[in-house]
């Protein structure tokens, strides 16, 4: 762990981090930018431009070598925008740099000649949203819904083996009706795979067109081109091996519209709202000592009170995804704005676009490995629920209302309502409202442990 980073996200947290890192990181960025600028030249190649004569099979090879820069290659790069060299000065402009960068390998591979065709008709704007649109979508595919696939199917083999381990429901934090844990567990992994679908769907836009989107450029030099269709060919050509495809915006301004954008981090965001959810509930469970955690060896859990068995995984895990919402919701917001055809406010927050990620991920990671080290504890889940007959009030109430006994909720209500209840008590009022025999029976028979419903089956996925 290096010890001067601002964030924890580069330091406490770089080992978990390393995968979003490997997808969405500068030098992940760098190469999508050179990506972006060697694929524009392999499309114009399809062009049949005046004066562009076609590559060779050696040239062909270097463009799709090229994304893969060597850290000396990052550091060259870098060197252009900040440094400069004898040939020129410091760009001061990050794109404008990998132009030069790729000008440069193609010159010093033997082919000066094309050096003027890299970035030919585009601006800044029309590589930046090809770039982060290669790293969204990585960063989905890659790395985010597989972290969140563990997690679901976590929820689901948990909510399988406890599907008829029964739980006292509460409500509004008092004790409600019998539920199941697993069906608890259910719950959860059926909204998060719904909002998953949606996440292995989302399409990313990115923008071609030049100065304003219009292709001005584009048609000043070469007017019987189809420009829109080559734009096309580019993004499905920087889009080819992703899992979440890239789609050419078919009007933007300068910058790219990104409603996908928002589109992206609002489903994230909900995806964050569910786990947030599983998180303090699990932090519940603990606490009510009706989940146990594994402890493990050498590791505190208070400074001062050595006893403890801190949740820290679902705090931890809590934490994360209300950063990371923090982040989405103001990307949501920004990120689609923009001053007439173009203001610069947006170039930083894009950049903590992977922040977000980060936090999100490290989320993921904490909240699974929370659920591995926990065990429900049945017996203290079956003991409490026994300790509340009143969970039955429900049941009776509905029983006698389908027997046709009149005023059948207010009398359970009087009977049950703000005061302590035992299974006796129960039996003896159902004996003090001397109903036919046939109801008497069915309310003696109901069993606490087994008033669940369909919480088996719900847990098992069948309902």
């Amino acid at each position: 762990m290096q010890s001067d980073v601002l964030s924890p996200l580069d330091g406490r947290y770089q080992a978990v981090l390393a995968p979003l890192r490997a997808v969405c990181g500068a030098a992940a960025f760098a190469r999508a930018r050179v990506r972006a600028e060697a694929a524009w030249l392999l499309v114009l190649n399809t062009l049949h431009l005046p004066g562009f004569a076609p590559l060779s099979a050696r040239e062909k090879a270097l463009l799709e070598q090229l994304p893969q820069l060597s850290e000396k290659d990052l550091q060259i790069l870098y060197q252009i925008e900040t440094v400069g060299d004898k040939k020129r000065p410091a760009t001061r402009h990050d794109v404008k740099a990998v132009e030069y960068f790729v000008a440069d390998r193609l010159a010093q591979a033997g082919f000066a000649a094309r050096a003027h065709w890299v970035h030919f008709a585009l601006t800044s704007e029309d590589i930046n949203s090809a770039a982060y649109a290669q790293l969204l979508s990585d960063a989905v595919g890659w790395v985010l819904v597989p972290a969140l696939e563990k997690v679901r199917k976590e929820l689901s083999a948990r909510a399988r083996r406890a599907a008829k381990q029964v739980l006292l429901a509460r409500t509004h934090g008092q004790p409600a009706v019998p539920t199941t844990f697993g069906r608890e567990l259910k719950v959860f992994e059926t909204r998060l795979g719904r909002q998953l679908q949606q996440l292995k769907k989302q399409q990313i836009s990115c923008k071609a067109g030049g100065a304003i989107g219009a292709y001005n450029a584009h048609q000043a030099a070469f007017p019987a081109v189809n420009w829109p269709q080559a734009a096309q060919a580019w993004v499905r050509l920087l889009g080819t091996g992703r899992k979440n495809k890239l789609f050419l915006s078919p009007l933007s301004t300068q910058v790219d519209n990104r409603d996908s954008y928002a589109e992206l981090f609002d489903t994230l965001r909900r995806i964050h709202v569910i786990l947030l959810g599983l998180s303090q509930d699990m932090w519940r469970y603990i606490s009510a000592g009706l989940v146990k955690q594994k402890t493990v060896t050498g590791e505190v859990g208070s400074s001062t009170m050595p006893q403890k068995v801190n949740p820290i995984d679902f705090e931890n895990a809590e934490g994360n995804l209300g950063l990371a919402n923090a982040l989405l919701g103001f990307f949501s917001q920004k990120l689609p704005l923009s001053r007439l055809q173009r203001d610069l406010s947006d170039s930083t927050v894009l950049r903590n676009i992977p922040v977000a990620l980060g936090h999100g991920l490290l989320a993921y990671t904490s909240l699974l490995k929370g659920l591995q080290k926990t065990q429900f504890d049945a017996a203290a889940a079956r003991q409490e629920l026994l300790c509340h007959p009143e969970a039955l009030a429900e049941a009776y109430q509905t029983v006698l209302r389908a027997a046709g006994v009149p005023n059948a909720y207010e009398k359970v209500k009087a009977f049950t309502r703000a005061r302590a209840v035992s299974a006796a008590d129960l039996e003896q009022f159902v004996y003090s409202l001397h109903l036919d025999e046939k109801t008497t029976k069915k309310l003696l028979a109901l069993d606490l442990c087994a008033y669940v419903g369909l919480s088996a089956r719900q847990a098992g996925g069948k309902v």
